[in-house]
């Protein structure tokens, strides 16, 4: 979701050629701790070479997860959410 966050600001996917030259491009990943029912888990959130991105699904500084876990549930089969539970319980 953070990757789609990027090429939408960039407004260019990765590795795409319309990035070049264009005057930000991306600049590696952070490490970010978010804490959650889950427990704790560590992301990778990108990071422009302008410092301008700001991500909408974890924003900066934001440790705990509103509704991220809601939207991942969504986006995951039934399947894949049973076993998602049993392995954090």
């Amino acid at each position: 979701m953070l990757e789609a966050e990027m090429d939408e600001h960039l407004g260019y996917e990765k590795n795409s050629v319309a990035g070049n030259n264009s005057g930000n491009s991306r600049n590696g990943y952070g490490k970010k701790t978010i804490i959650s029912d889950y427990g704790e888990c560590e992301i990778a959130v990108p990071r422009d070479r302008n410092g301008d991105f700001e991500p909408k699904v974890i924003e900066k500084r934001q440790t705990r997860p509103d509704e991220i876990e809601q939207k991942i549930m969504q986006i995951r089969t039934p399947a894949e959410q049973v076993q998602l539970r049993n392995v954090s319980a």
